[in-house]
């Protein structure tokens, strides 16, 4: 089978990628969680998941009903590095939701005029009007961490826009708008492993780019802009909810009970919601590179 790039991810965990990593997943079972650190050694199982998730997708219905009918105005920012698990938090949010006031907005590159414009501009138009939860699948957040590991803006550009974020944020809220903003953190091995799964799999293959190939390389890197943002724009207006996701399942589950939890919407059934575990979802205190 022919792989993407030239089986450039697979060289990589052959040739490159730090020993511990390499053995972490070659020993591993499936559902083995990889990370020393995550406070759980396996994945949640499926039953009692599916069980959890049911219950979810339900107040997620009743929560999509309160906010059409009461007009609120919802922007969810999903961020986290690449293979963290956004696009399947986001499909799980969705799932049972009219898709005609729940959008995913995913901006690809800047075009040309777009590269010119205020940095913030493009991304105005997608915010939700009333009665929409808006769903960003990568935000703003791009100049903080991805353009700055591959310089693809200046240092006065990003110290531009770190003056301007909590601004701009603070702005959104005051006009009325939730924003809930998640960073979704992942350990390296795990990351390795799902990246590799991807360029395995041609149902998958589309995912990748040349960002998730070279980025491998700049795990450091990566720390060191995330670690950063996450401390310049971590507001009281606009929080920053961490979610470790070695386990999708734990995370999916979690990142959907934060946000039904911020809301009283009509006929909310708290039972349902459960408890949040503050070892998987809780505030910048527990990101970890």
């Amino acid at each position: 089978m022919d792989l993407p790039f030239d089986g450039a991810i697979s060289a990589f965990f052959n040739d490159t990628a730090p020993s511990d990593i390499r053995r972490a997943i070659e020993r591993a079972d499936k559902d083995d969680i990889l990370s020393a650190a995550y406070p759980h050694t396996e994945r949640m199982k499926r039953k009692a998941y599916d069980k959890e998730m049911a219950m979810l997708q339900i107040e997620l219905v009743r929560f999509q009903h309160w906010v059409r009918e009461s007009g609120a105005r919802v922007a969810i920012v999903f961020e986290g590095r690449d293979a963290a698990g956004k696009g399947g938090t986001i499909k799980r949010f969705r799932e049972n939701l009219n898709p005609r006031s729940a959008n995913v907005i995913a901006l690809s590159k800047p075009t040309e005029r777009e590269a010119s414009q205020w940095y913030f501009q493009r991304y105005i138009d997608h915010l939700p009007a009333g009665g929409e939860i808006a769903f960003f699948d990568r935000s703003w957040y791009n100049r903080g961490v991805v353009e700055q590991v591959f310089d693809f803006c200046t240092p006065p550009q990003r110290e531009a826009f770190f003056t301007q974020v909590t601004q701009f944020e603070d702005m959104l809220v005051n006009e009325g708008i939730t924003l809930v903003k998640f960073w979704l953190n992942v350990s390296r091995a795990e990351q390795l492993r799902r990246i590799m799964a991807r360029e395995r799999d041609p149902l998958k293959q589309w995912k990748l780019s040349w960002i998730d190939v070279e980025g491998l390389k700049r795990w450091d890197a990566y720390s060191g802009a995330i670690q950063e943002t996450l401390a310049r724009s971590h507001t009281d207006a606009a929080p920053w909810t961490v979610v470790r996701s070695d386990d999708k399942r734990r995370a999916r589950l979690s990142a959907i009970r934060h946000v039904l939890g911020q809301f009283d919407y009509s006929h909310k059934d708290p039972k349902a919601l459960g408890q949040i575990d503050p070892a998987i979802c809780a505030g910048p205190e527990i990101w970890d590179a």
